[in-house]
């Protein structure tokens, strides 16, 4: 079984990065953390070292100054937690979940997860059901169907759903094959453009402009990191599209956020003066619906030569479900985690990861390959793709091995999170909120723009230095 250390390694390698540059990084803390037989502590601690290094190494490239990675591993999978520990104003989080979400038995004795947190994902299950929106009667319907019928025709309807596999099924699916020979995250030249020097600041990504068009959890983590290591990074949201408000305090910290109504030609055309300025597009959009907005890869690559254009999936770019709608609980469920750890500890029924690991991991290796593209764009030139998603990070995640005993763990929670929350500002209250659990010594990582309300600001850049 591969240490953090490890894992790290092939990582770093898999995006090119230097070998030397490991030697900066120091990894403390040991597994598990978490109740799970998954290595989920490890795959945090991993990602976000990954990512805080990529950081350093930028720095180093712009200032010619060297320094320390330190990346503890209980910091780091609690910050993968980091929606369950924030507080404002002394509150908790509200129900995470809608009143129908959840696991259900289906008519030929298997389980399916509805996601129903957006009220459209909701009337698209009901109408599939021909129900209320009640659990007692969703359940009676399913009763009446075959699970993968009812995934198939759920999603037909714009539904948001997944049938429980085992790995051994979901391996044997084409989306599944279509997967297995792709790295966990691809960085490809698509484009030719001159080098884009380094704007003047004080910080990894100082002066560093990013459009964060995505919602919920992977690739607003995303951004939240590119923002703690000094990027403006501006949330792009729709005025009438649906949020998840707790979601959007937690991962807007050190973001701007602006509406742009891309419905309209006059949003498309702001969106295309705001792109045209940045270096880092990130978007979690399905293929066709970004390219109809005037938005793919290619469209961008003209908009604005030498932009790193980032797309985050449910399931991959490749194969029959490369333009499914999915999130991280429907993943694990899909894909086989929640059939396995359901096994090992002896549930008759899905039984859910400690954290959404694939929504955090993918979010830190997401701004992690995000770096390096935009390092690689500084040397070399060219305009720049990578490519994550939730489905890649699982595969990742489950060929990192498992642990006999992981659901032995004790789960974090009083004073062993305390070390890892800091109080903060925001434009909900005062914040108690999970700090940034990678350490570097000469560029520390911090927020430096309090979260606010959904369109609080003008969609404009502000004015580098």
């Amino acid at each position: 079984m591969q240490t953090p250390r490890d894992i790290l390694s092939d990582l770093w390698k898999l995006a090119g990065g230097a070998p030397a540059a490991l030697e900066a990084v120091t990894l403390t803390g040991e597994e598990p953390q978490l109740p799970s037989s998954f290595r989920v502590a490890a795959a945090a601690q991993a990602s976000v070292a990954a990512a805080a290094l990529a950081a350093a190494e930028i720095w180093r490239a712009r200032s010619g100054a060297a320094q320390q990675v330190a990346v503890d591993m209980r910091h780091a999978v609690v910050e993968c937690r980091s929606e369950r520990y924030l507080r404002a104003d002394g509150k908790p989080p509200p129900p995470a979940w809608d009143a129908i979400a959840g696991v259900y038995r289906t008519g030929d004795a298997r389980f399916v997860r509805l996601h129903t947190n957006f009220p459209h994902h909701r009337d698209a299950v009901c109408k599939v059901l021909n129900c209320k929106a009640e659990r007692d009667e969703v359940q009676a319907r399913l009763m009446l169907w075959d699970g993968e019928a009812f995934e198939t025709a759920a999603y037909d309807a714009g539904g948001v759903v997944a049938l429980m596999r085992s790995y051994e099924e979901w391996s044997a699916l084409p989306q599944a094959r279509a997967l297995a020979d792709l790295p966990t995250f691809t960085i490809e030249k698509i484009g030719e453009a001159p080098p884009k020097p380094w704007p003047a600041g004080d910080r990894p990504l100082s002066g560093l402009r990013v459009l964060d068009l995505s919602r919920v959890i992977a690739g607003p983590v995303a951004g939240r990191t590119l923002a703690a290591h000094g990027a403006d990074v501006m949330l792009i949201a729709g005025p009438d599209l649906p949020a998840i408000p707790w979601l959007t305090i937690d991962t807007g910290r050190g973001k701007l956020s602006s509406f742009v109504e891309l419905k309209s030609e006059q949003g498309r055309a702001t969106l295309r003066g705001l792109l045209a300025q940045a270096d880092i597009f990130s978007q979690g959009y399905r293929p066709r619906a970004i390219a109809s907005l005037g938005f793919s890869p290619e469209q961008a690559a003209e908009i604005s030569p030498g932009i790193v254009y980032v797309s985050l999936s449910a399931y991959g770019h490749a194969g029959p479900w490369a333009s499914r709608r999915g999130f991280d609980s429907l993943v694990q469920t899909a894909t086989g985690f929640n059939h396995a750890e359901g096994r090992a500890a002896g549930v008759d029924g899905p039984k859910e990861l400690p954290a959404q690991m694939l929504d955090h991991a993918t979010g830190h290796l997401m701004a992690f390959a995000t770096m390096m593209a935009r390092a690689r764009q500084a040397r070399e030139g060219g305009s720049w793709l990578v490519r994550v998603s939730l489905a890649q990070t699982g595969r990742w995640l489950w060929n990192l091995g498992r642990l006999a005993d992981g659901l032995k763990a004790d789960d974090l929670k009083g004073e062993a999170i305390r070390p890892c929350i800091e109080d903060m500002p925001s434009g909900f209250g005062l914040l108690n909120a999970v700090s940034y659990s990678a350490k570097l010594s000469k560029t520390p990582a911090f927020w430096a723009r309090p979260a606010v309300p959904l369109g609080s600001h003008a969609p404009e850049w502000p004015a580098r230095d």
